[in-house]
């Protein structure tokens, strides 16, 4: 496959922008503490930071660096408009459970500009409307009829028939009092309140294991341990095959362009409904007005040329959008539930100590936030009204797991058919920039050819639970379409929940 001119640095425009950067140690000794967060972006960030403020001795753990996960790569919207959920909670988890979840994003919207007020945080903060539209006017009654149920919630919702786009847009639902930020200004600030008096803050410490008991340990790859009263995994996908998470959610990855824009620059956040969803935000600084664009959404490992996504987004955005230029290109993945809800709660129905928070479904800022302040609560032993509707273990779902279960392996069976490109001799007919999956004698092996033509072979088998990986052109990375992991040329572990590197095979 040709290699595919994309604009723009490939970079997230917020790690781009972060001026000061963080260096905190690797674990080297053990510890002990009241709580271990793992997992160092929105919700980790904030939990670790609510019960430091309550007194707690917290340790926060990162594989990479802080903030430098998913939470880094975001499109950075807080509002509780995340398309067309509540007639959907309505239908699927009654009144109550729709309330809880609406409570939940409004609060953590307040719980954001709380922080950010008390702690005087310069964060390009702007407060804004945000809008779910359509293109079409077949769509306006399901508009209509969302907004209604939003505002019977006690949302800040109404149904307008003015857009501010420069394109044609027939209706919206309006969320009024939303915001949009520079994340990673935000969480920095936050960081620097954890450590001290007890609390820690390590990175490039991977997590291999967390070992049940009052305290836990929570143990590196290379043995180093920590103990803690409680564990909070915010790993976005969870690392332990415990609860069957692994079958409970789907890895999803989306793209995101940053467009410098001349003139008539949108001044709220918009989605639109139909396929394909694009999402927009604003980020205009002293230096420049950005365009935020996010869109192309697929369950990660199962397209073939993902690097045509930056393409069209660039396309739609100078189409639409007086575009000086491209400055930025990144992507982003986040796990979807199978009922849209993240799981915020428990790890398991019978773990008392040990938490977990994932499945944010591209609603991080908000549902990372809430998920802080439910664990925080939980931990404290505080009632939290809203916690209900993440639960985990809720509902009866939980009985058509195996099924579910069975359902998937037929499925990877499936599409891992027909992936193979060929045996060793095919190898060298590989384009530079490109990645393929070979049968070599009695291997599966994933080879990729870098720029210069050299070749670098590693196991094609995710050692997460063994799934083939594909390759993702965008990234020149080795992604699993079964769970998400995601590996590097030489098979370094990108993304969990696989822990382990791929063999390199010589």
């Amino acid at each position: 496959m040709a290699k595919i001119h994309v604009s723009g640095k490939p970079e997230s425009y917020w790690i781009a922008t972060t001026s000061k950067g963080t260096d905190f140690p690797k674990l080297e000794k053990e510890v002990e503490v009241d709580v271990a967060i793992v997992g160092g972006g929105m919700a980790g960030i904030t939990a670790a930071y609510l019960l430091k403020q309550e007194g707690k001795k917290v340790a926060l753990i990162e594989a990479d660096k802080i903030g430098h996960g998913v939470t880094g790569n975001t499109s950075a919207k807080i509002t509780s408009l995340h398309t067309l959920i509540y007639k959907y909670l309505i239908d699927h988890f009654g009144k109550e459970g729709a309330k809880q979840y609406a409570k939940a994003q409004e609060s953590a919207i307040a719980r954001i500009m709380e922080i950010i007020e008390k702690e005087k945080i310069n964060c390009d903060f702007v407060k804004a409307d945000a809008y779910t539209y359509t293109g079409t006017k077949e769509n306006i009654s399901k508009l209509k009829e969302e907004a209604q149920v939003a505002k019977n919630l006690g949302l800040p919702a109404s149904y307008t028939d003015i857009v501010p786009l420069p394109y044609p847009a027939y209706g919206a639902v309006k969320f009024t009092n939303q915001a949009h930020f520079h994340p990673l200004k935000y969480l920095m600030k936050l960081v620097e309140k954890i450590p001290g008096k007890g609390s820690y803050i390590f990175e490039n410490t991977r997590i291999q294991d967390i070992k049940k008991g009052s305290p836990a340990e929570i143990i590196a790859l290379d043995n180093k341990k920590i103990k803690a009263k409680y564990v909070i995994v915010t790993t976005n996908y969870p690392i332990l095959n415990d609860g069957l998470y692994y079958a409970r959610l789907t890895p999803s990855r989306s793209y995101v362009i940053a467009a410098r824009i001349s003139e008539h620059i949108p001044k709220g956040m918009f989605i639109n409904i139909e396929e394909p969803l694009y999402s927009l935000r604003p980020q205009i600084t002293e230096d420049a007005q950005c365009l935020i664009v996010t869109g192309f959404e697929h369950v990660t490992g199962q397209e073939e040329d993902t690097a045509r996504y930056y393409v069209e987004l660039e396309k739609m955005t100078r189409a639409r959008f007086a575009v000086e230029s491209v400055d930025f290109h990144w992507s982003t993945q986040d796990p979807v539930t199978i009922d849209g809800v993240p799981f915020i709660g428990k790890y398991t129905p019978d773990s008392e100590n040990i938490f977990v928070a994932t499945g944010f479904g591209g609603w991080g800022m908000t549902n990372g936030t809430a998920a802080a302040m439910i664990l925080s609560d939980m931990i404290l032993k505080r009632r939290n009204s809203w916690a209900p509707v993440f639960d985990p273990a809720r509902y009866e779902q939980l009985k058509s797991v195996t099924n579910l279960l069975s359902q998937n392996v037929k499925v990877m069976e499936n599409f891992v058919k027909g992936r193979f490109s060929g045996n060793e001799e095919d190898v060298n007919k590989l384009d530079k920039g490109d990645g393929k999956v070979f049968q070599i004698g009695k291997n599966k092996v994933a080879v990729y050819k870098d720029d210069a033509g050299n070749l670098h072979k590693v196991s094609a088998v995710c050692t997460h639970m063994g799934c083939v990986l594909h390759f993702n052109n965008a990234e020149a990375s080795w992604d699993c379409p079964c769970h998400g992991s995601r590996f590097s040329t030489e098979g370094e572990v990108f993304h969990g929940p696989a822990i382990d590197p791929l063999k390199k095979i010589y």
